[in-house]
């Protein structure tokens, strides 16, 4: 689990790094980058059926877009920053996957992995059943159905529980 925790969490990481690298590239200007995908399809449109000087006019147009709205200088030196962003998202990542592992197992999944069971069964199970057809350790099972017998929502015969 700590191999896919971790490449998650590398993932996660050097995603955030790129997206925040390419919010300093813009400067933050989405606008700036909508217009320049604008334009972009417009030269595309203007490839299949414009002459060759509106085609070189509209190359033109678009690098001087271009220029205007990205800044490579200021990506370059903000580099730091941005794998800053990476790595505080990759440690929140490890984090909540940690914090998830080490808590205690929820009760009220147990009990309906439990009701799923004996739905399946016909409202009828053993404890052998239980352990056997769920994720549940034999231990899990029995403290699960001892919680249903003491809420009144099992009822026991025997071997056998039965739903109330």
């Amino acid at each position: 689990m700590n191999v896919l925790k971790a490449v998650l969490s590398a993932i996660a990481g050097l995603a955030a790094a790129l997206i925040a690298y390419s919010a300093f590239f813009v400067r933050g200007d989405l606008g700036g980058v909508m217009g320049y995908l604008r334009a972009r399809g417009a030269l595309r449109r203007l490839r299949e059926d414009g002459t060759p000087e509106q085609i070189s006019a509209a190359q033109a147009q678009l690098h001087a877009l271009g220029q205007q709205v990205g800044d490579p200088a200021f990506a370059g030196q903000l580099i730091p920053l941005a794998l800053l962003v990476g790595t505080l998202v990759a440690g929140l990542v490890w984090w909540a996957f940690t914090r998830r592992q080490q808590g205690a197992p929820r009760l009220d999944i147990q009990e309906r992995m439990v009701y799923r069971l004996a739905h399946r069964l016909g409202g009828h199970f053993t404890l052998d059943d239980l352990s056997a057809r769920s994720p549940l350790t034999e231990e899990q099972a029995r403290a699960a159905t001892a919680r249903l017998l003491d809420l009144g929502r099992l009822t026991r015969d025997g071997d056998t529980f039965r739903l109330s």
